[in-house]
């Protein structure tokens, strides 16, 4: 039977807060004759939202062995998901879609039309739209989104657990909503802290800059341009922080927005910063022994992950690890080795004094050899 959609986990509501806003979006882009509009709000839904965030992070619900509730919900969330966008992409996608909700119905026999040009389109459902929840994961995404971009620019990688992240928070809204899904951006970047500062804290902390953005402008301010960039140039910390609360300001009786001037901030010693719109998020680059430790178990596990499936193992076969004496990182591995168990379905990591057979693999440049094999548990 289908589940309730407000006895269904959090992320679950989510997507489907996501799917109705789409439907609607999509219906007036329809109305209006504008399939390329449609296509790309179609693309971003299955792209950003459905692919890279709910069934990346749901992934594990799909693995898991039993079918438990979570498991069922998280499949008929998908099933919905998938159903609707064929229905809404087969005007402009007509073969692919059908051939897509004919390969959903043949399993559930759901619906009895033998083609997805002879249902109905779908309506919005407005009681299932959250916006508070979308709002917040969409922030979850942005500053997911930050701090990569942040990791690039000095070359960290994901695996590399990091200490903390800072946030400044505008006002209480953005704080709760930041709050309630801080666990989930931990998760994300791989980071042990996320940190929330208000205004004053963060004029202390992280020093801004701004700069009229000329695009914007010019056309609007015509003789007035040099006036009003002048102004905006040398606003104070307090004048760009307003500007970011509200996001608009009165500058030599022009109103001027977000979208009107470009700011920037300045990394403070050992942290990395970035602003984008109205968040700014500052990365902690320290580094300690725990964390470089944490950083090598991550990447042994990568290097594990990678064997297995080049060994054809089954996601639920249980393996056991050999590494030899004196490797490079044996003490990482095995100060890890719970942790490591858990990820790669371990039931041991053994030290050998010599390795017959086993497959090289490299970390940080340093190369080594380790054997996995299955085991009959």
């Amino acid at each position: 039977a289908e589940k309730e959609v407000e006895n269904r986990p959090e992320i679950d509501r989510w997507i489907l807060s996501e799917l109705n806003l789409l439907v609607k979006e999509v219906t007036a882009f329809y109305e209006d004759y504008e399939p390329t509009k449609v296509a790309r709000a179609i693309s971003h839904f299955v792209n950003d939202n459905l692919s890279n965030w709910y069934v990346r992070l749901c992934r594990r619900r799909f693995w898991k062995g039993e079918y438990t509730e979570d498991k069922i919900s998280a499949y008929q969330t998908l099933y919905t998901c998938l159903e609707t966008v064929a229905k809404i992409s087969a005007p402009i996608a007509p073969f692919f879609m059908d051939q897509l909700y004919r390969d959903l119905n043949k399993v559930t026999q759901k619906e009895a039309a033998g083609s997805v040009h002879l249902t109905d389109f779908p309506k919005v459902d407005e009681k299932l739209i959250d916006q508070d929840l979308v709002e917040k994961t969409h922030l979850a995404q942005q500053i997911t989104s930050m701090v990569f971009s942040l990791r690039k620019k000095e070359n960290i990688k994901v695996r590399q657990p990091l200490q903390k992240v800072m946030i400044p928070v505008l006002d209480a809204k953005t704080q709760q909503q930041i709050s309630a899904v801080a666990n989930l951006v931990k998760q994300e970047v791989n980071v042990k802290e996320v940190e929330l500062i208000n205004a004053e804290e963060a004029a202390d902390l992280i020093v801004k800059q701004i700069k009229p953005n000329f695009k914007t402008l010019g056309a609007r301010l015509g003789k007035d341009m040099k006036k009003v960039a002048g102004a905006i140039t040398s606003f104070s910390t307090a004048d760009i922080a307003s500007l970011e609360k509200n996001g608009r300001a009165t500058v030599e009786g022009y109103d001027i927005s977000l979208d009107d001037v470009e700011i920037m901030t300045k990394d403070i010693p050992g942290w990395t910063v970035t602003s984008e719109g109205k968040l700014t998020v500052a990365l902690d680059l320290k580094m300690t022994e725990e964390l470089k430790a944490e950083g090598i178990a991550r990447e042994f596990i990568n290097r594990i992950q990678n064997l297995r499936k080049d060994s054809g193992l089954e996601l639920t076969d249980k393996i056991r690890i050999q590494i030899p004496a004196e490797s490079p990182f044996e003490n990482e591995i095995l100060n890890n080795r719970a942790y490591i168990s858990s990820e790669v379905l371990s039931d041991e990591i053994e030290v050998v004094h010599s390795l017959a057979n086993g497959t090289e693999i490299e970390i940080d440049d340093q190369p080594f050899r380790v054997h996995i094999e299955k085991t009959n548990t």
